[in-house]
């Protein structure tokens, strides 16, 4: 019979844009007891979660709670929940996560029309909302922070053209929630959906999502109790049903409401780790966390710049929290990310699509979005690439990072 070694992972420092390094803190809480899905200590703690969502989204919404699963689950949760077969829905695409949002629709039996950009650049809101009053969806569903290309794309006046044309709009904002502002009720987002594994520092696992009134008012529409759980006064709903039963919000809003209708086995260790990262953000307050991450992505651009190093995409359009840098000519970019791996630890991210081969990603969020961290990388970068055959400034990039971090003292 085969023997197993005990597990025990390498120790990385994890400078990709997602997965992250989880904040000890929030490994410690995942190893506290587990409760029952109804105990109710554990539904306290499902009602501090969604206390703290709220606020995490700068939102007044009844409904924010995690879906269980990867940040993909509450993009199709609330995608399937909120486009009905036959909908119109508009999705403007600046990178490979637009696309998904495109996949998903299509899966729903949506009319889909998309508008693309280069990627390397966003799309000015006068672009979206003509493409609006042109093809008058009900849905238009876009990317807030896109961690292919590394760029940010302005929302707040696409969210007052969807409330003026009485469209719903729904916003992924998985690269973005806890590490750049997203505001919910003031940009005019009618459903929002998160991430844990990026800015938040909690492992993979977990979609907080939330949801309006509005959006709530079409989910009631498609609403359909599950029949093991149906009574006599409880009728399916005016439009077509949502062909999920899993992602089906109807259902979740139901389990996270006091009615605690019984729908999935929550998934307990999971909220632990979601409740400790959301006090820890808010212990630390968004204004300042924010401020952090702006800080360190200074820093990081600052050095990769004194070594001759280029960034890519437009730089009005720069997400704080992705660094894309494009891999020198004439070296591998795959062989100097694994060196920085075996030799040093260190994890960056390569790309795909269109950009696959020409650039790396270099994530600053969460708990790796650290000084120590940036400046390691920054050495080790270095010493890579002249191991690579390429002429660097020696010194400078580490120097450069030190120059914002003294002056950020001052």
């Amino acid at each position: 019979m085969k023997r197993y070694e005990d597990l025990s992972p390498s120790l990385r420092c994890i400078m990709t844009p997602g997965p992250v390094e989880v904040d000890p803190r929030v490994l410690r809480a995942m190893s506290f007891p587990v409760l029952g899905q109804f105990d109710p200590e554990f539904t306290d703690i499902m009602n501090e979660t969604m206390g703290m969502l709220r606020e995490l989204f700068v939102t007044g919404n009844q409904w924010a709670y995690p879906v269980d699963g990867t940040s993909r689950s509450g993009i199709e949760a609330v995608m399937v929940s909120l486009i009905a077969p036959g909908d119109r829905v508009l999705i403007p695409i600046f990178g490979r996560f637009g696309h998904l949002l495109h996949e998903i629709a299509e899966r729903c039996g949506a009319e889909v029309r998309v508008l693309e950009k280069t990627w390397g650049s966003v799309f000015e809101p006068s672009e979206v909302i003509a493409a609006m009053e042109n093809f008058r969806p009900q849905v238009v569903a876009m990317v807030h922070g896109e961690t292919s290309t590394g760029r940010v794309q302005p929302l707040a006046e696409i969210g007052r053209a969807c409330r003026e044309q009485d469209c719903l709009f729904i916003v992924d904002a998985v690269a973005t929630i806890g590490g750049v502002p997203v505001e919910t009720d003031a940009w005019m987002l009618d459903a929002v959906i998160g991430g844990t594994q990026k800015c938040l520092s909690v492992p993979s696992g977990m979609a907080p999502i939330t949801y309006n009134e509005r959006a709530e008012a079409k989910l009631l529409t498609r609403k359909r109790v599950e029949r093991g759980l149906r009574t006599g006064d409880v009728q399916p709903g005016e439009l077509s049903f949502v062909r999920s039963n899993y992602f089906d919000l109807g259902m979740l809003q139901d389990y996270w409401s006091p009615k605690r209708l019984n729908h999935h086995t929550e998934m307990t260790s999971m909220l632990y780790a979601l409740r400790e990262g959301l006090r820890l953000t808010l212990e630390e307050g968004l204004a300042a966390r924010f401020a952090r991450h702006v800080l360190h992505e200074k820093a990081l651009v600052e050095g990769l710049t004194a070594m001759g190093l280029h960034l890519y995409g437009d730089p009005e359009s720069k997400l704080t929290v992705v660094t894309c840098v494009l891999i020198p000519e004439g070296v591998d970019g795959e062989s100097v990310r694994s060196m920085l791996l075996d030799r040093f630890g260190i994890e960056i991210a390569s790309s795909f699509g269109p950009l696959k081969g020409l650039i790396w990603r270099i994530g600053t969020m969460g708990f790796s979005c650290r000084e120590n961290n940036i400046l390691r990388l920054l050495g080790a970068l270095e010493a890579v690439l002249i191991r690579h055959g390429l002429s660097v400034p020696r010194g400078l990039g580490v120097q450069a990072a030190l120059d914002v971090y003294e002056s950020n003292i001052r």
